[in-house]
């Protein structure tokens, strides 16, 4: 019998569980309906799926703050989805990575919170397992220092075993111990961070409403999710992937299409809006701006990039997208653009 993880929208477990494993991840289809909320008739569906297909479930792969959508998981979600993997007797193995990214409320709830309310709800600790790092949170991804907590003696000594091949060093050690121990310099840091992430959520968000692009509200994270369905020459994945490809090699801007995230609705990206500076996040407002006018206005883009498009003038149009570069390019570009480092890496804008 195969063995298979249900997963609720992340991508990096393809590349990090399924290569070498020979697993199988069964999405939990979510959609925009209900702001891709994690359901309880979702969950079961997914699993009565996997059972369908002699698929034996072992778990449920789950991150909150949820990447690529940037939102934070309810109490009542997480409570569900805590009776769930106890009715059904599966490992949650819950990603935290980004717990202290949230920007705004409501404020991020660990799944060690809800399974300690005892009084609320009865679950089998050793299912519940927990993953951290300091890459997000605290801007330390080079470090590689990452963290594992289980309630389960065997999974905690299985991993005591296997760290002696990914060692932290004893000068990061001492660097992040260090660190950590000013507890008014993480504070800071942490309200600071927060702070900076807010404005450029809101900045950049807004600009996108201005051209009629929808965002999925979000609170939390690196990351936000846009919606680009109007701009798809029809709604499958294909024709998300062929609008991708122009996003990257005409207009230069690397952004994740949903279907590297496992999204059932295509039309939907992933946005990166934490690592670069105000003047980069200006520049790629100014080319999406261009890109959207070039294709509602039609081939008259010189009349077309001096007025913003009139909202909803797009919603109804057919567009047929082009996969002329070249020729885009040049009735496009103001600026010299640069190419991203690879398309399906994390969303990074460049400019010079």
């Amino acid at each position: 019998m195969i063995h298979g993880f249900l997963l609720f929208l992340d991508d990096r477990y393809d590349r990090d569980l399924r290569w070498r494993t020979g697993l199988k991840l069964l999405p939990i289809v979510c959609d925009s309906s209900n702001g891709f909320k994690v359901t309880m008739e979702a969950m079961e569906d997914a699993y009565e799926k996997a059972q369908e297909a002699n698929i034996r479930v072992k778990g449920f792969l789950l991150n909150n703050p949820s990447n690529p959508l940037g939102t934070v998981l309810d109490r009542e979600t997480l409570r569900d989805i805590v009776k769930f993997i106890n009715d059904k007797n599966i490992h949650l193995i819950c990603d935290e990575i980004y717990s202290a990214t949230v920007f705004s409320q409501p404020d991020f709830i660990s799944i060690s919170e809800i399974i300690e309310e005892e009084h609320e709800i009865q679950c089998n600790k050793d299912l519940i397992h927990i993953g951290y790092s300091l890459s997000k949170d605290l801007g330390f991804p080079g470090f590689r220092v990452g963290i594992v907590y289980s309630y389960n003696d065997a999974v905690v000594s299985c991993a005591r075993k296997m760290s002696s091949f990914g060692l932290v060093s004893t000068q990061t050690q001492h660097l992040v111990a260090s660190m950590l121990s000013d507890e008014e310099f993480v504070d800071k840091f942490l309200a600071k961070s927060s702070e900076r992430l807010a404005e450029r959520h809101g900045t950049f968000t807004r600009g996108l409403a201005q051209l009629d692009i929808g965002t999925l509200k979000g609170n939390a994270g690196l990351y936000f999710w846009m919606d680009l369905k109007k701009l798809l020459r029809e709604p499958t994945v294909e024709a998300e992937m062929e609008l991708w490809r122009i996003i990257i090699h005409e207009v230069k801007l690397n952004v994740s299409p949903g279907s590297s995230f496992h999204c059932s609705e295509p039309g939907w990206f992933r946005v990166c809006f934490a690592n670069m500076d105000d003047e980069t996040m200006r520049v790629a407002l100014r080319r999406i701006q261009k890109f959207v006018i070039f294709h509602c206005k039609g081939s008259d883009s010189s009349a077309a990039a001096a007025t913003t498009p009139k909202k909803n003038h797009c919603r109804n149009s057919k567009l047929k997208l082009s996969l002329s570069f070249r020729r885009l390019e040049d009735r496009m570009a103001q600026h010299h653009i640069m190419s991203p480092h690879s398309p399906m890496a994390s969303p990074l804008v460049r400019a010079t």
